[in-house]
């Protein structure tokens, strides 16, 4: 397709708007990182990474990034292997249910983050499966395998079924054939899927690291209580101590007992601080 010069110029334009809109605001968190001032400002009053080094120091932070990092590369392993065969079935075959099956593929990411996890946490509890890096790993790999199956099944559309049957007919095995002619063609889609996937996996690293460490001293369930010996609580400003908080969700007391390491979210709900998720710590 040709365009004129205009539309090129205006066409380069626009990517550079959406380009600076995109990664400006990203390129201005950054900068500030180094900001030595405790409130942000800007420009900058300084250089300095004394943050960078306090973030690295904190094990908490470490440890919460080393689990994404773990959830990312297995909810990518299973995207890839799921997605691809998924897409190659939808796409080479012609069977009843074909265009169900596709829709049912992308509508975890099509629905709400929070219908798609309160639907996962329903089912795990219901088949009394413990909450473990495995299930973070299946409820990471429900939404990554969207987007490796729409990355595949788009090369695929794309790619002649000829050059698979041309290669059939020159003696090659079914190895030969994916090895030599398929895989080259999706190569590409396979890194940007896979990329995406981890992407949208690790990106729980932000929200594993706010989450303080406890440990279960008492639990009241008819009150909806649990007391919790902590450490500091950031969001709230709150030093380590013992301590009563009220449960958002009284589900979450069936999940620990007494003595229980556990991670887990406050907030301020009508007043009072109130834990409004709770996991074991791992």
């Amino acid at each position: 397709m040709h365009l004129s010069r205009p539309a090129r110029v205006a066409l380069r334009l626009f990517v550079a708007v959406g380009l600076a809109f995109v990664y400006l605001p990203l390129l201005v968190v950054v900068i500030e990182s180094f900001n030595p001032a405790r409130v942000s400002s800007w420009p900058p009053d300084g250089f300095t990474a004394d943050w960078w080094g306090r973030a690295w120091d904190n094990p908490g932070a470490r440890a919460a990034v080393w689990t994404s990092v773990k959830a990312a590369l297995g909810a990518t392993v299973i995207a890839l292997l799921l997605g691809t065969s998924l897409s190659f079935a939808v796409q080479r075959h012609r069977f009843f249910g074909r265009d169900t099956l596709s829709l049912l593929v992308v509508l975890p990411i099509a629905l709400p983050g929070i219908i798609t996890g309160i639907a996962l946490r329903s089912a795990i509890s219901l088949m009394n499966v413990p909450f473990s890096l495995w299930t973070i790993v299946i409820g990471h790999a429900t939404f990554c395998v969207v987007v490796v199956y729409n990355n595949v099944l788009a090369r695929l559309r794309r790619s002649s079924p000829s050059l698979v049957e041309a290669s059939m007919d020159l003696g090659a095995s079914s190895f030969e054939t994916f090895r030599y002619i398929v895989l080259p063609n999706i190569a590409t889609a396979l890194l940007a899927g896979g990329m995406l996937a981890f992407a949208l996996s690790s990106a729980g690293a932000i929200a594993q690291a706010a989450m303080a460490s406890g440990e279960v001293r008492k639990i009241d369930e008819a009150a909806g209580k649990i007391t919790l010996k902590h450490g500091p609580i950031k969001n709230l400003d709150m030093g380590s101590m013992t301590m009563v908080f009220r449960v958002k969700d009284p589900a979450l007391l069936k999940q620990v007992k007494v003595g229980d390491k556990v991670k887990f979210e406050a907030d301020r709900v009508d007043g009072q601080i109130t834990v409004t998720n709770m996991q074991k710590a791992r």
